[in-house]
């Protein structure tokens, strides 16, 4: 029997916001349920290669994030996930705004679990996609 006060959500952000590269992003959550996770970069200007635009970069790190915490939110207590594999397409530019990826579980297995995570450009409230991937991860039993 697990235990009764398990926090998956609450689980998830503690693990993925003591990642160095996650407090480096800025890497917000927004949203974490059974098998969804919406998270989000705050625009800074390091993420950019030209004014107001981000690098692909930083777009498939939201996307991974979304992904593999979508896939650790479907996972008994203690699980956790590693990322496997990313394939990301860009499909407009990401322009000055934060960065939201919508990840979605759409394969959880026992040893992998599939994800989607569509990505947006959000200004004054309003959500453009840019990009949408597909997020591979490994289930990692608790050690």
């Amino acid at each position: 029997m697990g235990n009764l006060t398990y926090d998956p959500a609450a689980s998830i952000v503690a693990a993925v916001t003591s990642m160095p590269m996650a407090k480096e992003l800025g890497l917000r959550f927004l949203q974490i349920g059974a098998g969804e996770a919406v998270v989000e970069i705050p625009f800074d200007e390091r993420w950019t290669f030209r004014p107001g635009q981000y690098q692909a970069t930083p777009v498939f790190a939201v996307a991974d994030f979304a992904g593999v915490c979508a896939a650790a939110s479907v996972l008994a207590e203690g699980w956790f996930v590693a990322t496997v594999d990313v394939s990301l397409k860009m499909l407009a530019p990401a322009k000055e705004g934060d960065l939201r990826a919508r990840g979605r579980v759409v394969g959880p297995g026992k040893l992998l679990t599939v994800a989607s995570a569509d990505v947006y450009w959000v200004k004054d409230g309003r959500e453009t996609l840019c990009a949408t991937a597909l997020v591979t991860a490994r289930n990692l039993p608790p050690v």
